[in-house]
């Protein structure tokens, strides 16, 4: 791969912790003084929110399989890989942005110089600006690899081009309570709409976001220190989000060279290895352990750029 145009990618489902680990990574890029081209996952989306839910009703009533936003008929695989190849190459691409709220939509407006934006829709497809130093997505399929069925055109990985794919994969329980919190409290939807949707995207989960992470080159896997048996028990918007970092391990699974492993636990309290590339921390010392050993990569990657443009 050109390391000219490197990419980084945290991959995980929704409710998974994605956004808390894209943050921790963009501290990073901001310490190192990075100028990232950002990808939201959400953007390659296939549907906008009007056209998913009747794309879901219409697949419900058809009897078959529920359409949801983990598998690859509901995503425009195709795009994102070739805005993953465009990047490696050339270091540009294309790139949208998906509306989350009404919020963002007078962002969204007021960025482009329009007033037509809404909520649950796409803004226009635009250009990367040439001369960023990294791109970053954030979202549930940056390690999406699908090459094991179907037509020639079918066929996508995503995969190939990433130079560091960092996976969060919680104990579904907290997943689960995570995403019961996040979509009652920010986004419009009952509890009882996110557990029926939770329930409708398993098989898409289990086919597409699970086989991800052992694509990955680390994986955060978050474990909860209390009981979190049932999430569902209150069925109530004011059920806590989580366990707080504090009453959670973090698994930290490492396959990439650049890590060692044995010079981070001795940095963290508590630390230990349970194998050559597994470490175990408590929760509150997640963003340390990220850190340590995410930078040195990205250094390297960054390195190993400007070493290029040079010659």
């Amino acid at each position: 791969m050109s390391v000219q145009h490197p990419i980084v990618t945290v991959t995980g489902s929704s409710g998974a912790g994605t956004s808390f680990v894209k943050r921790a990574v963009e501290k990073i890029f901001a310490r190192e003084g990075l100028n990232v081209a950002i990808v939201e996952g959400d953007s390659y989306h296939k549907y906008n929110r009007a056209e998913m839910k009747e794309k879901v009703a219409a697949s419900k009533a058809n009897g078959g399989p529920i359409l949801t936003h983990f598998s690859e008929n509901a995503n425009e695989f195709a795009e994102l890989e070739a805005l993953f190849k465009e990047y490696k190459e050339n270091g540009t691409g294309k790139r949208r942005y998906y509306i989350h709220s009404d919020e963002e939509a007078v962002e969204h407006n007021t960025r482009l110089g329009r007033n037509d934006l809404k909520s649950g829709e796409f803004t226009p497809w635009e250009a990367i600006p040439e001369g960023t130093d990294i791109l970053f997505y954030e979202g549930l399929h940056g390690m999406v690899k699908r090459m094991d069925h179907g037509p020639e055109e079918g066929k996508h990985n995503v995969a190939q081009y990433v130079d560091l794919g960092i996976g969060v994969a919680p104990s579904i329980n907290i997943e689960w309570m995570q995403k019961i919190y996040r979509d009652t409290a920010e986004r419009p939807y009952s509890v009882q709409q996110v557990r029926d949707i939770i329930l409708e995207r398993m098989p898409d989960y289990i086919e597409t976001i699970v086989p991800q992470f052992h694509r990955t080159h680390i994986n955060f896997h978050r474990v909860p220190l209390i009981d979190t048996s049932d999430p569902f028990s209150t069925m109530s918007p004011d059920a806590p989000m989580g366990p707080a970092p504090e009453d959670s391990l973090i698994i930290c699974h490492v396959r990439h060279q650049e890590v060692n492993l044995e010079e981070v636990k001795a940095k963290i309290p508590g630390a230990f290895l349970q194998n050559a590339e597994t470490l175990v921390c408590n929760g509150k010392y997640m963003v340390d352990a990220m850190d340590l050993m995410m930078t040195p990569i990205i250094q390297n990657l960054i390195a190993k750029k400007r070493a290029a443009m040079a010659k």
